[in-house]
This record gives C-alpha cells, sequence and structure tokens, in this order.
C-alpha cells in the first residue's frame, strides 16, 4: 500500500528506533511512541494528499528511506534517552516530554509544510523572497507555512493529559514553528552545496526540542 511510505531498510531501523524509545521512556515509554506513530499515520496521508497533481511535477516521493527515518526520528530518538538519563530532581520530567513532542511536531509542521506547500502558490526563498520553482529547498509559501502550523497542532494534541495542556500546546506549536523556519534556512545552504534535506530535517527537530526546553525553563 502506498500509505506506508518507508521502504523495507527503513521500516527496519524504525523499529529499531522504536524499541530504544519505548525502552529509554521507561513509564512514557508506550506514549513516546504513540507520538511517532501518530507522525507516521499524519506524514502518510499528507504524503498522499494531492498525488496526482505532485507526479504531474515532478515532487511525489513513494517510498522512503533509512536516512529519512533517522533524520527524521533521530532527535526524538535522544529525546527519550535524556528522559531515561536525566534525574528528577535536575529537571522535571514534563518538561523533556514537551520538547520530545515538539521535535516531532517539528518534524511533523516540516512534513506538512514541504507536501501541501507544493501545491499552490508561488513559493520564495525564505532570505531573498525570490521566486523559485517548487520543490527547491528554502523555498517558502503561504499555504505550506499554515500547513505546518496546522501539523504542529495535530502533534500538540497528544499532550492532551497534562494538566498544563493549553499552555503546552502553544509552546510546542511555536517551537515546532521555529523548528520548520529552521529547516527552510537549512535549505538556503543546501541549495549551495552545504548540508542536505537530512541535516536540515535533524537540525528541524532539534531546534523544536532546544526551543521548548527554554522556554519551559524561562517562562
Amino acid at each position: 500500500m502506498e500509505f506506508f511510505t518507508l521502504d523495507k531498510r527503513g521500516a527496519l531501523i524504525a523499529l529499531i528506533m522504536g524499541a530504544v524509545i519505548v525502552l529509554a521512556g521507561r513509564a512514557m515509554g508506550f506514549y513516546f511512541l504513540g507520538v511517532i506513530l501518530w507522525f507516521l499515520v499524519l506524514g502518510g496521508l499528507v504524503t498522499q494528499f494531492g498525488k496526482t497533481r505532485k507526479k504531474a511535477i515532478g515532487v511525489y516521493e513513494k517510498s522512503r528511506g533509512w536516512k529519512n527515518v533517522v533524520a527524521n526520528g533521530i532527535i526524538p530518538t535522544l529525546m527519550a534517552i535524556v528522559y531515561f538519563l536525566i534525574p528528577s530532581s535536575m529537571i522535571n520530567p514534563e518538561f523533556i516530554v514537551v520538547a520530545y513532542v515538539a521535535s516531532v511536531a517539528a518534524i511533523t509542521a516540516d512534513k506538512f509544510a514541504s507536501e501541501i506547500g507544493v501545491l499552490n502558490g508561488k513559493p520564495m526563498m525564505i532570505l531573498s523572497l525570490k521566486e523559485v520553482k517548487r520543490g527547491v529547498s528554502g523555498g517558502i509559501t503561504i499555504l505550506g507555512t499554515a500547513a505546518g502550523i496546522l501539523g504542529a497542532m495535530l502533534i500538540s494534541i497528544s499532550l492532551f493529559w497534562s494538566s498544563n495542556f493549553s499552555y503546552y500546546t502553544i509552546v510546542v506549536v511555536i517551537s515546532a514553528f521555529f523548528g520548520n523556519i529552521v529547516d527552510s534556512l537549512a535549505g538556503v545552504y543546501e541549495t549551495a552545496g552545504i548540508g542536505n534535506k537530512y541535516t536540515s530535517n535533524v537540525l528541524c527537530g532539534m531546534a523544536g526540542a532546544l526551543l521548548a526546553m527554554l522556554i519551559l525553563l524561562i517562562v
């Protein structure tokens, strides 16, 4: 089924990372895994959205490999490990959970922005604002930006269990939006031969997690 966009090697790596997340997350392990699975479901849906048009303009990706899995999953996996290693006496464990969710929300925002943003509007480079072709790294559209915020919001609802749900949701969406912007900025350097889409994805998730943690520790 084309809905499941991971190839066999990508699926294997995803299973390994999922196992690490569950084990490192201890009591929150299956919750962490659930957030990642929610991302995969949303990613599959948004990949199929507008498939005919994406094929027509040459930007449709039927399957994704292990590099995509590592690029998108490495920061959430590291956040789960941080949750395992850092004692609750040093930092509120809930903050680490929110940062984990923010990292997933950031890569989801990027996914939504790239998959939906190519369908309409005129992409502009994020720094120069010059018009570029659809699918060019560093290009943004109003539709894509709005879609990215939607993707982040859909991930943030996974925090429904918290008594600070409203506050945490705002933190996650802001952080994910920032991560998406970082991804686009990194995309500018991609066009100059510095980095690639995988490094940009890693920076996206990292930026989302770090900003969320910073906000929670300061505000």
